[in-house]
């Protein structure tokens, strides 16, 4: 969630549904799910059929129908922190289709909050169940022919994660970097020193040019956030 968003992680209003592609091959459909409108990616190669889903928070039957059109199998799930607009969805995904479930192994003890975090918003506690593997940083993640890496980038929570693709030049972010803002730090596990150091580390050493899709709202640029975020500009050169 954004530090400039409403308490809820309540998406603004200007986003909607976006299709991404850097290259020919390349399927990437992001489209919000859920009451918070989380950013849903969807990465897949029309060539070999396989695909990732990233943070399927919500509305798993549209993330099925998207899979099903683009005649798409998943084989990875990937989760890039344990806040339930993000991680709702990933039990009754897997289930469906098999696929691994991947969240840092730091955002376990959030698992344990999910009622806790359903309570917040006054809906059901989502089906959670433990990940078949740690997204730990350095990981690589993809299919055969889409390869993305893990980069740890605590401060939302202490095992957020974003991805790299760096042939696609593309970064799902999650709720570290936003455009023209960052991650929310006064939930359980943030914490403002270390998303601005997981940001200006991690991120913005990556290539100008990188497109961000963050959890939440429209993408943006690393070149773009790096002159232009109001979050960003006092820790340039820090």
């Amino acid at each position: 969630m954004s530090q400039n968003s409403l308490p809820q992680d309540a998406l603004p209003q200007q986003a909607t549904l976006q299709k991404i592609s850097p290259g020919e091959a390349l399927i990437h459909e992001v489209f919000p799910v859920g009451m918070l409108r989380c950013n849903c990616s969807i990465l897949g190669d029309r060539i070999t059929g396989e695909a990732i889903v990233i943070d399927p928070g919500d509305e798993i039957d549209r993330i099925l129908a998207v899979l099903a059109r683009h005649k798409l199998t998943v084989k990875q799930i990937i989760i890039t922190h344990a806040h339930i607009d993000h991680i709702a969805g990933a039990a009754r995904l897997k289930r469906i289709t098999g696929a691994p479930v991947l969240l840092n192994q730091l955002d376990l003890p959030l698992l344990k909050t999910m009622d806790m975090q359903a309570g917040w918003l006054g809906i059901a506690t989502p089906e959670i169940a433990p990940p078949d593997d740690s997204a730990s940083d350095g990981l690589k993640v993809g299919t055969s022919t889409l390869a993305g890496i893990v980069l740890h980038t605590p401060g939302h929570t202490e095992g957020s994660i974003c991805v790299h693709f760096p042939a696609e030049e593309l970064l799902i972010a999650g709720d570290t970097l936003f455009a023209s803002s960052v991650g929310r730090t006064d939930l359980p596990g943030g914490n403002s020193r270390k998303i601005m150091t997981s940001i200006r580390e991690r991120l913005l050493t990556l290539p100008d040019g990188t497109k961000v899709v963050p959890g939440h709202g429209i993408a943006t640029t690393i070149g773009r956030e790096r002159v232009s975020n109001p979050f960003l500009i006092d820790y340039i050169g820090q």
